[in-house]
């Protein structure tokens, strides 16, 4: 996280000019960078907290200013299936449009008040190369809401041949998804609690999460590597039935070889009552992915575990070993296919890292 966060005070000027809205008439103004649509009078803010309408045109508040800053293996975001062990310079503004119970960034993704430090895009750009990031992840809180700012990193990013990634709820619009999709490298999509509707309006207050597939099958058409994880919250959250449905719902989309990972939950913000996710339970949700068919499955926040690491769909062979946050081996010849079998597994690879002189 970034070590100094200040409160700041902002004039009209200061704001950045937003580019997903449209105009209803000479004052309101509906936001289109997620699907609440929020309409919105002048001098009303949206539900996110960071996108305001200023005189009929919407401004987004936390245009500049980042509240956390950290330097992650991409492994962290998660990402598995691209880039083994780069670099990742991760990013997050105030607020969110989602207001999870559990959230474990709830200090930024549920404050109200516009903080942050100012560092504008090229600033951002300059000292992730000067750290010698590979590129960057749009996390923390929901990287839609502050698209704007994004895009203007990750086109920058571009130049220089760094990635981008975004960590998202997948409550984008299908205006939003075409306007990062210029920039976008890759997405992981998390689900929580097995995509429950019911836990989704009760503990996230999210009226509809049935949207998330059309966002995914909106990354699928922009050609945006996409990877899928899912939330495993013990008693409220675990269904087995709805975890079945949603990876069905997701191969049917992505296809088999889509990477579906479930994390272990650990308790934090309103739900300090419920224990951590038993692994048990990811366990079973591991197997019926694989009885539904998708190819490449995984547990994480498990230290130790080997359902953190990539088979080989084929013959089984051991292809990517891992360690929590980090790749150790990678048993792939030069277009991604198994060493043994030939099996192709689509993993894309890049310049090699050594995660030790990475970190």
């Amino acid at each position: 996280m970034v070590e100094h966060v200040y409160k700041a005070e902002f004039d009209i000027i200061s704001m950045g000019v937003a580019s997903l809205f449209s105009n209803l008439d000479s004052a309101k103004v509906r936001c289109t960078a997620c699907r609440r649509y929020c309409t919105l009078k002048p001098g009303q803010i949206g539900f996110c907290g960071v996108r305001k309408n200023v005189d009929g045109v919407l401004h987004l508040l936390v245009q500049n200013r980042p509240l956390a800053i950290q330097i992650d293996p991409i492994e962290k975001k998660p990402v598995l299936h691209m880039y083994p062990n780069y670099v990742i310079y991760s990013i997050g503004t105030a607020g969110c449009d989602f207001a999870c119970q559990f959230c474990q960034n709830f200090d930024i993704s549920q404050r109200r008040e516009v903080t942050g430090v100012e560092m504008i895009p090229e600033e951002l750009v300059r000292e992730a190369r000067s750290l010698g990031c590979d590129g960057f992840a749009y996390t923390y809180n929901e990287p839609t809401i502050f698209s704007e700012f994004a895009k203007e990193i990750g086109d920058i990013a571009h130049r220089y041949g760094m990635i981008n990634i975004f960590v998202t709820n997948g409550y984008e619009t299908p205006e939003s998804v075409k306007y990062v999709s210029s920039f976008l490298d890759s997405a992981t999509v998390d689900f929580k609690g097995n995509a429950s509707p019911d836990f989704y309006r009760r503990i996230m207050s999210v009226p509809d999460v049935s949207l998330i597939y059309d966002t995914i099958d909106q990354f699928r058409k922009y050609g945006v590597h996409t990877e899928i994880t899912d939330l495993v919250v013990p008693g409220i959250g675990d269904s087995e039935d709805e975890a079945r449905s949603m990876v069905r719902r997701v191969i049917d989309i992505m296809g088999d070889d889509v990477p579906i990972s479930f994390l272990r939950f650990h308790p934090d913000y309103k739900l300090m009552n419920l224990p951590p996710t038993p692994v048990e339970t990811l366990v079973r949700h591991y197997r019926i992915a694989k009885e539904e068919g998708a190819k490449f499955v995984y547990i994480g926040n498990v230290p130790g575990s080997d359902l953190q690491n990539t088979y080989c769909p084929g013959c089984g062979l051991l292809l990517v070993k891992r360690d929590m946050m980090h790749t150790l081996r990678v048993n792939l010849t030069n277009d991604s296919r198994c060493p043994n079998c030939g099996y192709r597994t689509n993993i894309v690879l890049g310049k090699p890292r050594i995660r030790q002189s990475a970190y």
